[in-house]
């Protein structure tokens, strides 16, 4: 399960925000990783705005890439915006790279 988990974060690293050019793994969208025991994933996320245009095609994106994952048998994407999204959540990564360090 570990394994799987880490391959998650590999593609969630490798998935950008089209707005800002920051993975959403870094930019801190995503909250919760879950992987059970028949290898279904759960993603719960947030974005960095509720009205963002591109919502839908983000969470399509991700849907696909964490099932393309070899084991991974599903996957769904819960979006949520409690807590909201700020800055805070970034990782330095993401705030050096935007200049914001």
């Amino acid at each position: 399960m570990l394994e799987l988990e880490t391959a998650v974060v590999n593609v969630l690293k490798d998935t950008y925000d089209p707005e800002i050019p920051v993975n959403v793994y870094d930019l801190g969208l995503i909250y919760k990783i879950d992987v059970d025991d028949n290898n279904q994933v759960e993603v719960t996320m947030t974005l960095t705005a509720p009205n963002c245009p591109v919502a839908d095609d983000l969470l399509i994106e991700i849907k696909e890439k964490v099932e393309a994952i070899p084991g991974v048998k599903g996957a769904a994407i819960n979006l949520t915006f409690d807590p909201p999204w700020d800055k805070s959540m970034m990782s330095e990564a993401a705030l050096l790279e935007l200049g914001l360090l």
